[in-house]
Order: structure tokens, then sequence, then C-alpha cells
């Protein structure tokens, strides 16, 4: 998957057409992507305890093919990958060339297929 944490992209397709955001999760198994404030759902909790019912507002992951990375431009554009001499791998535009900075190397969700 080449699209990961922190990346600025734009969905093409459902009722969030056209709305920007951050990747914020990434899922690889599933191939899905968690963008926030994209695919909000109503979640409704009942009364437990004392505690009066309430509805929570959750985003939900999208498809990976139903958004495509904005380039610095803010451009759609396609991530092509440059290795270099000593082996290692960076991510570039398609477009325009340039490098894309990883923000969060850190936080990928790993999931395991059922």
């Amino acid at each position: 998957m080449k699209l990961r944490v922190g990346d600025n992209v734009l969905v093409t397709t459902g009722k969030d057409k056209g709305k920007k955001g951050l990747v914020s999760k990434v899922f690889p198994a599933k191939a899905r992507v968690l963008i926030e404030g994209v695919n909000q759902v109503v979640k409704h909790k009942k009364p437990v305890s004392g505690k009066s019912g309430e509805r929570v507002v959750l985003s939900r992951p999208i498809d990976v093919s139903k958004v495509v990375i904005l380039n610095g431009n803010n451009e759609p554009d396609r991530v092509g990958m440059k290795v270099l001499k000593d082996g290692t791998k960076l991510r570039i535009f398609r477009k325009t060339g340039e490098m894309i900075e990883n923000k969060n190397k850190k936080i990928v969700s790993k999931e395991k297929k059922k």
C-alpha cells in the first residue's frame, strides 16, 4: 500500500466525494484507510446504569481505491517508488517528481488476515 499515516488525500467517490483530509490510520491487510472527518457514521449507545444514552459520531475506514493523494500544489497525484543506490526506497509524486515526506513512521496498524 502506497499511502501512509499523515498523507493528505482527496476522496474521489461516494457520499464524501470532494472532501480532503489526513490519513490517521492504515489497514494494509484490508486495503483501507481511516481519514479524519470522512465517512462518518452515528452510533447510538444505550443507557447503562444511570448514564443516559447518547449518539456518538465515528469515522469509519474507507477503501484505498476511493482516495487519491494530494501533492504539494493540492492536486491529485499518484505515488511512485524510487530506489537509491544504498537500497533505501523513497516515495515520490509522479507528476512533480518530488519526494513525499514520512511524517509518522511508527503508527501503522497491522491486522491479521482472516
